[in-house]
């Protein structure tokens, strides 16, 4: 047996007996690149104290991931096609492990962001391989079960980011959540090497690097525009940025049409089955990370929750993942995919409009139902979903389908951070404005405590301490007079230290209520679009038939 796997999976007469061993690095690729988002969210609080960013500093540093992660996997889907999908596999891994390092030295916002840029570099390159190797190395009739496997993957990297990252803030700085993707992305490459087979597509001609290039453009401008205006103002940056993404996808969209071997061939968007499946998975992860932004936030500020409480709270949104996943591999192949997606996208309307009925009373309790809800919604509709995607395309472009499934994937969920994080903030502020009206706070000091729950705490946190210390003079008093003054002077203080935090909690709590009406509206007016485009079983068999006739025997 050799160390290193040499045999490209297209010269294979029979299936790879290794595949599984395959899936499972496949896998740990993904979970690594996923959690490396949504650890970052229980890490925040410490690297901003640490490094003092500010808010549009800590914005930065969680998406300037996104940017390079989802503007470049359309390209690098097209090159891994042509040259090695094994390769670009490899050289992400690579590149994401030495983001990861330089991301645990930096030192100011500067550099942090910078880590993540190029960590997303990496990513780009990672995620649409995974996909793709899964749909070269699988025989079509195993195919849904590994991209089930691959879609819980994702599921459970969600929740158990903010675990591990928990774990390791008890003992450890917040560089730590860097160090960890290292021996990670470690393991992966060599793994990788060992029980991944080469592949690449045996008919893929010159690249549409002129295609890829304006891909780059109006992607990457439609995320920076969608981070930019709704959470620092649309200026001159963010309406420029719209243009470009506009202007951009107009060109890429017209190129395409006239190429003859065009990057992503756009017509397919036409077809009904192809567009509600990618209409899905955007809008499902447009409310995933909607609403894991401000529930992480949640537990963390207002149920008052350690980073690792907070994450072991998320498990029952893991588990439930792979319940659902476990459900659509049943369920699929008896009722279609049209009727497993469109049960999983009404279970997630169903666990936002739960979320409705959060309010200051509410305790950890209150959101399980919610969580577990969520989590079998995710196994239901978007396994169903990516394997349609997958099965758009031909062998010669798996990593373009990988990418087109996986950009679908960063823009709902930059579009659900975005709005209904914007949504979030704008809520809570004016329902802490209303809270504290007639309070006596200084304008000043309340503009601060507006900009984000953690900030409103803060405040609470210095009025209940400046209280102390007038407590303290008062105690040390000699004039009887005097005495009393400060003594009423700090109770005063202290009462309104707890009439902050009492309002601080409660705003949030409305405004947690009041993006996930907003959320749920989306996401059911979203289910019924979906519920029209998908076909309905009869119309999905044919075309299956058809595909697996053209297969090459050995393959199936």
């Amino acid at each position: 047996m050799r160390l290193v796997m040499t045999e490209p999976v297209e010269k294979m007469e029979r299936p790879y007996a290794r595949r599984w061993w395959a899936l499972l690095v496949l896998c740990l690729s993904l979970l690594m690149i996923v959690m490396a988002n949504t650890a970052l969210t229980v890490a925040a609080p410490d690297m901003t104290a640490d490094l003092g960013l500010s808010s549009a500093d800590l914005q930065w540093v969680i998406d300037g991931y996104t940017v390079p992660y989802a503007a470049l996997m359309l390209l690098f889907g097209a090159i891994g096609d042509k040259y090695s999908r094994r390769g670009a596999l490899l050289l992400g891994l690579g590149v994401f492990g030495a983001g990861a390092v330089f991301g645990s030295y930096a030192d100011s916002a500067t550099t942090v962001i910078a880590a993540r840029a190029v960590m997303g570099f990496g990513a780009a390159m990672i995620m649409p391989a995974t996909l793709s190797l899964l749909a070269a190395t699988f025989p079509r009739g195993e195919r849904a079960k590994a991209i089930t496997a691959w879609t819980a993957t994702s599921g459970v990297a969600i929740a158990a980011g903010p675990l591990v990252a928990g774990a390791l803030l008890e003992r450890h700085a917040w560089t730590s959540t860097f160090l960890i993707n290292v021996p990670v992305a470690a393991v992966a490459l060599v793994a990788a090497l060992v029980l991944v087979p080469p592949s690449r597509a045996a008919e893929r001609g010159r690249i549409d690097y002129v295609g890829g290039l304006l891909s780059v453009a109006w992607i990457g401008a439609l995320v920076y525009m969608i981070i930019e205006g709704p959470h620092f103002g649309w200026h001159a940056k963010a309406v420029a940025a719209a243009a470009v993404a506009v202007v951009g996808l107009v060109l890429f969209v017209l190129w395409e049409l006239r190429h003859p071997r065009p990057l992503v061939d756009v017509r397919r968007f036409t077809d009904r089955g192809f567009a509600g499946s990618n209409l899905a998975v955007a809008l499902f992860f447009l409310a995933v990370f909607g609403a894991f932004y401000y529930l992480t936030q949640h537990l963390q500020f207002v149920l008052g929750y350690t980073a690792l409480e907070t994450g072991l709270r998320m498990l029952p949104l893991a588990g439930a993942v792979f319940a659902g996943s476990a459900l659509t591999g049943f369920l699929t192949p008896r009722l279609g995919m049209k009727w497993t997606v469109t049960a999983g996208m009404v279970g997630g309307t169903a666990a936002l409009a739960l979320l409705t009925r959060v309010d200051a009373s509410s305790s950890y309790g209150d959101l399980v139902a919610p969580l577990v809800i969520l989590g079998l919604a995710i196994g239901l509709a978007l396994s169903p979903a990516t394997d349609a995607i997958m099965g758009a395309f031909p062998e010669s472009e798996l990593g373009v389908g990988g990418a087109v499934n996986d950009t679908s994937i960063e823009l709902g969920g930059s579009l659900g951070i975005a709005i209904l994080g914007s949504l979030l903030a704008t809520s809570y502020s004016d329902h802490l404005r209303d809270a504290a009206a007639g309070s006596g706070l200084p304008a000043s000091t309340l503009r601060t405590a507006q900009d984000s729950v953690g900030a409103g705490y803060t405040v609470a946190q210095g009025l209940g301490a400046k209280a102390r210390q007038v407590a303290a003079q008062a105690a040390q008093a000699t004039d009887p007079q005097q005495a009393a003054q400060l003594k009423a002077q700090a109770g005063q203080l202290a009462s309104g230290a707890r009439r902050m935090a009492d309002a601080v909690g409660s705003s949030f709590s409305d405004a947690v209520a009041h993006t996930s009406l907003v959320g749920a509206v989306v996401l059911g007016v979203g289910t019924v679009l979906v519920a029209v485009l998908l076909p309905g079983r009869k119309s999905v068999e044919p075309a299956t038939r058809a595909e697996e006739e053209k297969e090459p025997a050995g393959a199936r």
